[in-house]
């Protein structure tokens, strides 16, 4: 009995989900409501979205061990439902960031044209950056049960080293920004790649505009796992 109620609920609550947020970006980019019940190892879809080009390459320790693996079960589909309602969230105040569903997490990308970004060679936060980010502050309140990854890029004018510097320049004022507007510096993890992680062609004018970017992962932390765990009996 109690088997046959927990796939009933999965499927009402799939169901329901979709037809709330088929209108959202973010969740038609990866639908992890549908797709969390099949999906149970460790995945590097979060990781190519923050890293690019070069997630095979090498990768990152640190980051790979903060995004773990993906929830299946009717616990995914519960996980997937939250997030849903958050990149849903996201998009809805922050009308220019590129919001994406992606495995349990989402993914949004601030590069020169969406929302937060920096003059040449700087890492202060302007003004109207800081409007941005005040939003993406009050959405990370209301949802306290999710990690907060933050990772800077640059494109590849300049030095490996300056580079590097700023691209750790620019993700650690982004964290602390949001850190300052009272959300716990427990739920950040920040780290920065230089030029090394290119997504776009750095031959174009283009392509370096959006390479200077800064990505901000959200991700379900252990409270919310066991909450949805134990709510699916599993």
């Amino acid at each position: 009995m109690k088997t046959l109620k927990n796939k009933l609920i999965t499927s009402a609550l799939a169901v329901c989900v979709l037809i709330a947020f088929s209108s959202c970006d973010a969740t038609r980019n990866a639908n992890n409501k549908q797709k969390g019940a099949v999906i149970g190892a460790a995945s590097g879809a979060i990781l190519g979205a923050i890293i690019g080009n070069n997630v095979g390459k090498g990768g990152n320790g640190e980051i790979g061990a903060v995004i773990g693996g993906v929830v299946g079960g009717t616990a995914g589909v519960l996980i997937g439902n939250k997030m849903d309602k958050q990149a849903q969230k996201i998009e809805n105040e922050i009308p220019g960031a590129v919001v994406e569903r992606v495995d349990d997490g989402i993914v949004v990308t601030f590069d020169e044209n969406s929302g937060v970004y920096f003059d040449t060679a700087k890492y202060n936060i302007n003004s109207a950056s800081q409007a941005t980010l005040n939003k993406l502050a009050g959405v990370f309140a209301e949802y306290p049960d999710t990690n907060i990854l933050v990772v800077g890029h640059t494109d590849s004018v300049g030095s490996d080293e300056s580079n590097m510097t700023l691209s750790k320049n620019r993700a650690y004022a982004v964290t602390n920004y949001l850190q300052n507007k009272g959300l716990a510096s427990s739920r950040f993890t920040t780290n920065w790649f230089g030029e090394s992680q290119p997504k776009y062609d750095n031959d174009t004018a283009a392509g370096r505009a959006k390479n200077r970017r800064v990505n901000v992962a959200i991700l379900p932390n252990e409270k919310m796992i066991e909450e949805a765990k134990n709510e699916a009996g599993e």
